[in-house]
């Protein structure tokens, strides 16, 4: 009888264990991971547009943007668009060089602090065309 009872109270302490320790796993595991996002520049049907011209994005979060069709380009963000509206901030997440071959590409990672809300962005060669994309950071 004694045998027995040692025996329970040994498997329920290595359960209250295994408990704990799984139990830590999920409080100091981290809550989300960064995700790489892309955009195309140019439509694969050759247009003068972002592909997908909206995204919505984490703080943290990287876009990479991809030369598709219909080069140059790059990507500018505009410091008068920006939740912040700050030059310094739309420099950085900025790519002023040209792309001038398909699937040249450059990437972005907005940084772990970016104030929420919407960040508009232009290719400075087809701007007038119409060539404009928007990243909402969402919190």
């Amino acid at each position: 009888m004694q045998f027995i009872a040692a025996t329970a109270r040994r498997f329920g302490l290595f359960l209250l264990t295994m408990v704990l320790v799984a139990s830590s796993f999920a409080l100091f595991s981290p809550s989300a991971a960064a995700e790489t996002h892309q955009v195309k520049l140019g439509s694969d049907k050759g247009m003068l547009v972002f592909d997908p011209p909206k995204l919505t994005i984490k703080p943290g979060d990287t876009v990479e943007w991809v030369n598709n069709k219909v080069p140059p380009h790059n990507v500018v963000f505009d410091a008068a668009k920006n939740p912040s509206k700050s030059a310094d901030l739309a420099k950085s997440l900025s790519h002023k060089q040209l792309l001038m071959t398909p699937g040249q590409q450059v990437k972005t990672t907005f940084p772990a602090d970016a104030p929420t809300g919407d960040y508009s962005y232009y290719c400075e060669p087809h701007r007038g065309a119409g060539m404009l994309g928007k990243i909402t950071v969402a919190g």
